[in-house]
């Protein structure tokens, strides 16, 4: 099998810190733990940015001062989320898509559909998915297709023969998000089933689900998202006292299942990243 890649899913635009004192918030916070994670075993970055009282940003400038500030620490790969907070306008979203030369991620998130998301909906009706897809590709980047159900599988075959992105893609599974698919080891068989020929493909389970998956993917051949935006406990009723911990665990859990860890510029290689 292919090394696995880890990424650490760090900040989220849900997670508190009343839920978790553990959250990082600052640039300063952000790089602290991401390069925790890197020697834990993350080659991959999934990043959010916070307003200094906690807020969920996509501002352009906080993502600097934090892609600045991981990257004056580790050599980890940064992939930023054009997914932002429920019920922020496009642009809004599209924050990290505005960073050019040595700032500019090594990738970005691409949801393609709608999908209840808890109480709210995350809106993604297909005139926005092209606009986010468009963005990413001026940009030179390779999207991660974000899945929270199948049918956004079969958008990503339409989004291709549109020519808004290209053919194998990387995927990313995100599963057991109240009013989407579960996590349940069904619906990933099927899923990566599902995907086009020669894709590459992530697991993001969410909550209690979230370590338990990592054997499962590990002994499927994929790569796994762990970190506080989906899950804030290491085992039951026990805080993670950051993401390293989370990463350290799944780093743990796939070596047993006999998986080696991908480096960041073997990660860059497996997701065709250039």
């Amino acid at each position: 099998m292919n090394p696995m890649v880890i990424t650490a899913a760090m900040v989220g635009a849900e997670t508190t810190r009343e839920q978790t004192p553990y959250l990082p918030i600052s640039a300063e916070e952000i790089a602290e733990d991401a390069a925790k994670c890197r020697e834990a075993g993350a080659a991959m970055v999934h990043l959010h940015v916070r307003t200094p009282d906690g807020k969920p940003s996509q501002d352009t400038e906080l993502f600097r001062a934090a892609i600045r500030a991981i990257r004056a620490k580790c050599d980890i790969l940064v992939q930023v989320s054009t997914g932002g907070a429920v019920g922020m306008s496009v642009d809004e979203r599209c924050g990290g898509l505005k960073l050019t030369g040595a700032d500019r991620p090594d990738m970005a998130t691409l949801t393609t559909g709608t999908v209840n998301f808890g109480p709210d909906v995350f809106w993604n009706p297909r005139p926005l998915v092209r606009d986010i897809a468009t963005r990413i590709k001026q940009l030179g980047l390779k999207p991660e297709i974000e899945c929270f159900d199948v049918g956004m599988i079969d958008e990503a075959r339409a989004l291709a023969k549109e020519g808004f992105i290209d053919l194998p893609a990387h995927f990313d599974f995100v599963l057991g998000v109240g009013g989407a698919l579960s996590a349940d080891e069904r619906a990933l068989d099927f899923m990566r089933s599902y995907l086009p020929e020669n894709s590459t493909w992530t697991c993001a389970a969410v909550g209690r689900h979230q370590l338990p998956f990592v054997e499962l993917v590990a002994e499927r051949g994929g790569n796994s998202r762990v970190g506080l935006e989906d899950n804030i406990y290491l085992s039951k009723g026990v805080l993670a006292k950051g993401n390293f911990e989370l990463v350290a665990d799944a780093a743990r859990r796939a070596k047993a299942k006999g998986r080696v860890l991908a480096t960041p510029q073997q990660a860059r290689e497996l997701l065709r990243l250039g």
